[in-house]
């Protein structure tokens, strides 16, 4: 009896505490364990309501390389679900992913999409679906109006809205796999006032890319696919601040005049480095970076490093720039002569950071015009007349293997430590094997005895 009355006053303290509290310790149980939540309905009557007010997000990844049945087994399930949740006050994000489309799947579609959209009102959707025999799911007509949805990612569906669009909170918008227009970009981009995030992935049939909104700071795309090859996407985007490039984006015409507020770039982008389009590719690349010269960070990935080299050997100058943060991938020996061409172009800059996770990267196109023999032989003696008067941080961060097989490390740890008058810290970050703690001492000890053009500059080494 008094053990009862024990675990009674425990069960009444804890009931006692304001919905507000009951519902986040509720709201802490791990997605997976949506279910539980509903149970504790069972432990009172305190208890009965309180797990509509939780919010559930709702996750659905169709099995891989599963057969037909499983699939349509697991398409059932969904269904199943949504009835069990019907009733819950606070679904939060629905996402379905990886399903492989069939036009006979279409209504059970329109059913999720008007579940999350018109019942639920989630604030985070995401439709990915996978292509199987060219038939695309066209987005309902009834689902380009909600306020409710923050969050909205369609990968190949068919985007026509006959009438305007209002997805009057949306503020982050992922586009996948999927044909536009101008027109349809157009009504898209309207319909969503408080946008702040565009993300389009290889997209086609878009060749105007507006974006007025004041609101609309980071534009991500990837892979942008032109039906011509004459034909380019123009982006004018004077409010932009965040440019991400990636994949093969060759046909994008970027003026600083029409993306004057930027203030970051990436780009991570992929050449072909066929012969046939090589001259295209290098005047692409020299008017991209014409067109982002006047961003303060800037990040470039292998292939870019590499193409600056080609480009150095054939003469060409950067254009002057306003870098004040860089971020290059891990340099081989063959790119240092175009690096130090390349980097004096932004007398701005502060801090760099060289990322050794893409040491493993192949040179296959600089191998072309020379080899590691001329590399060093001209990286040695070109009188490299430069100095970086603002550069005060270098970071190299991922570097892994034994310091004594790089080739390119103390080069370039000598050359920096030489021009950069007002260095306060030179920064190597390694991964290393306990095997190679000698060979890294060692090491360690030539690049501390390396000459420095700033009294203050210190270089430190961070293992793990």
């Amino acid at each position: 009896m008094e053990m009862q009355r024990k675990i009674t006053a425990r069960e009444d303290r804890l009931s006692n505490l304001p919905d507000e509290i009951l519902i986040h310790i509720l709201s802490m149980l791990p997605r997976w364990h949506n279910k539980e939540v509903v149970r504790s309905s069972v432990l009172s009557r305190r208890w009965r309501f309180l797990w509509k007010s939780v919010p559930i997000s709702l996750d659905f990844d169709f099995p891989i390389r599963e057969s037909e049945n499983d699939n349509l087994l697991y398409l059932a399930s969904i269904h199943r679900e949504l009835y069990y949740w019907r009733n819950c006050e606070k679904i939060q994000k629905f996402r379905v992913w990886r399903l492989r489309y069939e036009d006979r799947f279409a209504k059970d579609i329109d059913l999720w999409v008007h579940f999350a959209i018109k019942v639920a009102n989630v604030e985070s959707f995401a439709l990915g679906i996978i292509d199987t025999n060219h038939q695309r799911y066209e987005f309902p007509q009834f689902a380009y109006k909600n306020a409710s949805l923050s969050y909205l990612a369609l990968w190949y569906c068919q985007l026509n809205p006959t009438g305007s669009v209002n997805w009057s909170n949306l503020v982050s918008l992922s586009l996948g796999s999927l044909p536009l227009t101008d027109g349809v970009m157009e009504k898209v981009l309207s319909g969503c006032p408080n946008l702040e995030c565009l993300e389009l992935d290889s997209v086609s049939g878009i060749h105007r890319l507006e974006i007025s909104s004041v609101k609309l700071t980071k534009l991500t795309i990837r892979n942008y696919l032109s039906e011509n090859p004459d034909l380019w996407l123009e982006i004018l985007a004077p409010y932009i601040q965040n440019l991400q490039l990636s994949g093969y984006c060759i046909n994008i015409c970027i003026r600083q005049r029409n993306v004057a507020s930027l203030v970051t770039a990436a780009l991570h982008l992929i050449f072909d480095f066929g012969n046939h389009d090589l001259e295209k590719e290098g005047s692409y690349l020299k008017e991209l970076l014409h067109g982002i010269a006047h961003v303060e960070n800037l990040e470039l990935g292998p292939w870019c490093i590499e193409f600056l080299s080609v480009l150095e050997l054939k003469g060409w100058q950067p254009p002057p720039s306003n870098w004040k943060f860089l971020e290059l991938p891990a340099l081989q020996q063959l790119d240092l002569p175009g690096l130090c061409s390349f980097l004096p172009c932004s007398l701005d800059l502060e801090a760099l950071v060289i990322d050794w996770r893409y040491n493993d990267e192949e040179r296959d196109l600089l191998s072309r015009y020379t080899n590691e023999d001329e590399q060093i032989r001209r990286f040695e003696t070109r009188n490299f007349n430069c100095s970086f008067p603002n550069l005060k941080t270098i970071e190299i961060i991922n570097f892994h293997g034994p310091l004594s097989e790089n080739k390119s490390l103390l080069p370039l740890v000598k050359y920096f430590l030489k021009h950069a008058t007002v260095l306060e810290k030179f920064v190597i970050d390694a991964i290393f094997k306990e095997s190679d703690m000698l060979d890294h001492f060692e090491m360690t000890q030539e690049l501390l005895s390396f000459p420095r053009s700033s009294p203050q500059a210190s270089v430190v080494f961070s293992y793990r």
